[in-house]
Formats: structure tokens, C-alpha cells, sequence
């Protein structure tokens, strides 16, 4: 298998590894051998995927905030990182409203602070920088944007990760298209679900919560329509990018969409309907004027992988009926099991999902 053969034996560095995201991959990278440093603050909440798969124990976990360069400095270099996956950041739109001076200063110096280790430390040989299908300039067009489309955002946390696209190519311009043997792209993905996630203004965590509790889901923007994919998608297409990445970086620097097909952007009604039939029961209503509080949010953003299937042979394998069964699976099997260790179910998704892709 292409990405075993990569990464088994090798150092990988994750930023944001207690996140949703970050920790579905550090689970990953530890199953194809890798050796795992993750830092990053504690997990947002409780539950959260981190702690429900007891990662602390299975990885080496260090408590750090990117922002204190110092101190990443000095774990950094201590590690010698082979491969690095930046996941760390504010995540929540809404959030950017209440703190936009944490939003930027996470999102962009943040993103500075690693892209500089990354410059500083020879042992690196790829990074992938993961931001956001929100980094676009959304004009709520129906087609999907392309990586050479204008970047932009609405809201500061779309702005910010707007930002760190533009830092991250002015550092790929300026250093690393110039240095031999380090490979250094970003990575922008549509909607992500999945199990483990509980964040806050989330469609499919906010859907577990109520369903496990017998509540009504309560709906925002019912007719919103967006890019769904299950988490293992984007990640798969991450690793595969990382990959190429160290073996001929001069053909995959740059920018990159990992966003599922036409047949996955679909209306938030759409979703919440299908995840109460694969749940058994519950029910769902839009008390539209308690709960937007006039912040501005898109209605559709659809993105364009073309690139990525081209170039990387990457595809999105799941349908919405598919993604959506698969984490309605994972949230059931953790409340049944009355929050037992999760992480061989993850794994065991993992291998389901690699099937699909045969011959890797």
C-alpha cells in the first residue's frame, strides 16, 4: 500500500490533533506506522473524539498553543518532524464573531508561526496546511470553485483562513520553491462529518446530541446547500498529497480541493432528514428568528477537485446515503456503549473506507 510504504517508520508532526480532523488522522498515521507527535491545545468540549479514543495513550501528546512560538519552537526542533499536517485553528464561523483578534491571530499567525518551523528545521520533507472551502470568495454560483479562484470571506473566520492561503503561498514563493527536497501545499475541503465530532454550530454533532437525548433538532438554515463528506474523504486525499509531496515536490506544491461530487451538496433538510431515518426516530424544526441573530451565513458553495482526481487519482468513493450512515453508526455505537474506547471502531472504519480504493 502507496501510503504504508510512506509513512510507516516516520516522524509526523499533527497540529490540532485533539480536533475532530486532527485526531481521525493521527488515528490513521499511527495505524500505517507512523510515529506520532500531535500538539495542540486540549479537546473544545466533552465528549470529543480525542478523549473518546484514548489518543493521549496512543500518540505523543503535547499541550501547546501555536501561537507560543517559543515553546513550538522548541518541541518542533526537538522532533525533527519528517511530515507535518497542520490542522490547528478557530473552526467556528459564529465564534469569529464573538472573538475575531483570537480568529486571526490563530488562523494566520498561527499558520506564520508553523510555516516558519517548517523553514527553520531541515528534517521536514512535506507539509500540508489544511484551511477551508470558506477561503473562496463566495459568490454562490453553482458551479465549483477551482483553486485559482478568488479568495475572499465574508465573516473573519473565512477571512482568516483567506489569509492563510495567501501567507502560505507567499512562503511557497518565497522559500520553499527554492529548497530542495520539501514539498509544501494547502488543502481546502467541503462540509466534513463524522464521528467523534461534538463542536459547537455543527450540523451532524448538534443532530447526535439531540437524537441521543430524545429533543427536537433545532435547524438554522434548512435550505443552506453544502459540499458533505465524510471525514475520511479529505483525509485520505491529505495523506495522499503529503505523499507525493516528498517524493517530487515540484509537481505538487500549491493549492488543492478535496470536495465531494455534485451528488453530495445537498440541503442541510436533506441531511437532518436522512440522519433521522438511519437513527430510527427523532424530529427536527427552524426556529429561524431565535437562533441566526442576522449573522451572515452562505447558502451554496460548492468546490471543484478536479486537480486532485487528475493529478492524485483522488475521488470521493462515498455517497451522502453512505457518508451519513457511516457516522450515525459511530454516535450510536458510542452511546450504547456507554463512552467506551472508541478507537478500534475508528479503525475499523478506516479499513472499511480503504477498501473502496482498490489496490491502495
Amino acid at each position: 500500500m502507496e501510503l504504508e510504504k510512506n509513512f510507516k517508520g516516520k516522524r509526523v508532526l499533527i497540529t490540532g490533533h485533539t480536533g475532530f480532523k486532527g485526531s481521525w488522522l493521527a488515528i490513521w498515521l499511527k495505524e500505517l506506522g507512523a510515529t506520532v507527535l500531535g500538539y495542540s491545545l486540549e479537546p473544545p468540549g466533552n465528549p470529543n473524539n480525542f478523549e473518546a479514543t484514548n489518543l493521549s495513550n496512543r500518540v505523543t501528546h503535547v499541550h501547546g498553543d501555536i501561537r507560543d512560538f517559543p515553546y513550538f519552537e522548541e518541541v518542533f526542533s526537538e522532533f525533527q518532524p519528517e511530515f507535518v499536517f497542520h490542522l490547528a485553528a478557530q473552526p467556528i464561523v459564529r465564534r469569529s464573531y464573538e472573538d475575531p483578534q483570537l480568529t486571526f491571530e490563530t488562523n494566520v499567525m498561527g499558520t506564520v508561526n508553523m510555516l516558519e518551523l517548517v523553514r527553520k528545521v531541515p528534517s521536514v520533507r512535506a507539509l500540508v496546511s489544511i484551511t477551508t472551502d470558506k477561503c473562496y470568495e463566495n459568490k454562490e454560483w453553482i458551479w465549483g470553485y477551482r483553486e485559482n479562484d478568488r479568495l475572499g470571506g465574508h465573516d473573519p473566520y473565512s477571512s482568516s483562513k483567506a489569509c492563510a492561503e495567501l501567507v502560505s503561498q507567499a512562503y511557497i514563493r518565497s522559500f520553499f520553491s527554492q529548497r530542495e527536497g520539501i514539498g509544501v501545499a494547502t488543502a481546502r475541503a467541503g462540509n466534513v462529518i463524522g464521528g467523534g465530532d461534538w463542536g459547537v454550530d455543527r450540523l451532524l454533532p448538534d443532530c447526535s446530541r439531540a437524537l441521543s437525548a430524545g429533543d427536537s433538532i433545532l435547524i438554522r438554515n434548512p435550505e443552506a446547500v453544502r459540499p458533505w463528506q465524510f471525514v475520511l474523504e479529505p483525509l485520505y486525499g491529505y495523506l495522499l498529497l503529503a505523499s507525493k509531496l516528498s517524493e517530487k515536490p515540484d509537481d505538487y506544491m500549491g493549492a488543492w480541493n478535496f470536495g465531494p461530487g455534485n451528488e453530495c451538496c445537498v440541503p442541510v433538510s436533506e441531511v437532518v432528514e436522512k440522519t433521522i431515518n438511519y437513527w430510527g426516530s427523532g424530529n427536527w424544526e427552524n426556529p429561524s428568528a431565535e437562533l441566526n441573530h442576522n449573522k451572515h451565513e452562505m447558502n451554496l458553495l460548492k468546490l471543484n477537485s478536479d486537480k486532485a482526481y487528475s493529478c492524485l487519482g483522488w475521488h470521493g468513493v462515498l455517497n451522502i446515503d453512505s457518508a451519513i450512515e457511516m457516522t450515525v453508526k459511530w454516535y450510536k455505537t458510542f452511546y450504547k456503549s456507554e463512552f467506551a474506547d472508541m478507537y478500534d471502531f475508528c479503525v475499523e472504519q478506516i479499513v472499511e473506507y480503504t477498501k473502496k480504493y482498490p489496490g491502495r
